[in-house]
């Protein structure tokens, strides 16, 4: 009984380990490119009180696009498709953010406060909106959120006003940037956090369990008492919340909200994240931390690649031929067969432990 106890949970960590190995190696491969470029390629710099540096810029840079990620991840692991308009979404929030935020009069904390959770509201409404019709109606998740894609951008600048508006505040100024005192930029603390929240909600919820069930067998989760549409309807509701805050972050970086640019086709990134990853685009069983890995790769790829002096009219080209590249090492045949390699070096190296571990008698046996 305790050997096959043990036997399961070291198939279960191989599997882990066979889900981050794509991501976790294209992050090496990136991080040997730019060493190659320039040794000073983990340098820092301190300036007015806060760390700057590839790395810092890095994680600076990434904060939308792993947030964005992370309910990619649980809407792709339940519906089995994905969402196109996060940035549209996100669009939308933040225009309510900064709306009530220009209409409060002095803005203060409290101001801010009011106007994220406004704009939660909104991003709540949106995930409704999309998840209703992927769980009640049955839409295919890629044309229910295509709706919003369409549109969305057009939404927001009604909002606006067909304006660009700014957020000339020092509230504001510090969120997209640094808080005095503090070393490290804004946005990647409140990055961190949201993934501290997600972290502690998996672990201690059946969320992680009744997501992947859905997405496995929808039918087999019906009759263990798991209601899909519920399932599929609250990931979309916990998309709407990353879209929030995702253009939340967004808009105080930019220190104003451009309808038109804001977040613009960052679901490419955020399902080529999911993909990396080691997450099956077809749902069932996730990797947070995959994804989570995959998005900041990303980062790291677009700024090797300016690093590298690409033009920027080309850096499109040369991403699809590195996706492609990640896609068909990362397909379902290749993973597979690399799994059972693994799987056979691994269960050898553990039988022969064993073996040398036991009592005669167990041997003689």
């Amino acid at each position: 009984m305790q050997r096959s106890e043990i036997h399961l949970g070291l198939k279960a960590h191989l599997y882990h380990l066979s889900n981050l190995f794509l991501p976790l190696s294209v992050l090496v491969l990136l991080i040997v490119i730019n060493l190659i470029k320039g040794a000073d390629y983990f340098s820092f710099t301190m300036v007015k009180g806060a760390f700057y540096g590839n790395i810092p810029n890095i994680l600076f840079g990434a904060s939308e696009l792993v947030i964005l990620s992370i309910g990619m991840t649980l809407v792709t692991a339940a519906s089995r498709g994905q969402d196109i308009g996060i940035g549209e979404a996100a669009t939308i929030s933040s225009a309510v953010f900064v709306w009530f935020v220009l209409n409060a009069g002095e803005v203060t904390l409290l101001t801010i406060v009011a106007a994220f959770l406004l704009s939660c509201v909104v991003g709540l409404v949106i995930g409704v909106f999309n998840g209703t019709l992927v769980s009640i109606f049955r839409v295919q998740p890629m044309v229910a959120t295509l709706i919003l894609f369409m549109g969305g951008r057009s939404i927001a600048f009604m909002i606006d006003g067909k304006l660009s508006p700014i957020l000339a505040n020092d509230i504001s100024n510090q969120i997209g940037t640094v808080i005095p005192g503090v070393p490290i930029q804004t946005p990647i603390i409140l990055t961190v956090v949201f993934i501290a929240i997600v972290a502690v909600v998996l672990k201690t919820t059946n969320l992680r369990l009744y997501v992947e069930s859905v997405g496995i067998n929808p039918n087999a989760a019906r009759l263990m008492g798991i209601n899909p549409k519920k399932i599929i309807f609250l990931t979309f509701l916990i998309m709407g919340i990353c879209t929030a805050v995702a253009g939340f972050i967004a808009v105080n970086k930019a220190g104003r909200h451009d309808s038109v640019n804001l977040l613009k086709f960052i679901m490419m990134d955020a399902i080529l994240a999911v993909a990396i990853g080691g997450n099956s685009l077809r749902g069932g069983k996730f990797s947070i931390t995959g994804s989570i890995i995959g998005a900041y790769t990303i980062e790291i790829l677009n700024r090797t690649m300016l690093r590298l002096e690409i033009e920027t009219e080309t850096i499109k080209a040369f991403k699809a031929v590195f996706i492609i590249i990640l896609m068909v090492v990362g397909s379902p045949v290749v993973r597979v067969f690399a799994g059972k390699v693994i799987n056979r070096v691994r269960t050898g190296r553990f039988r022969s432990v064993l073996k040398r571990s036991a009592p005669k008698s167990v041997k003689e046996e």
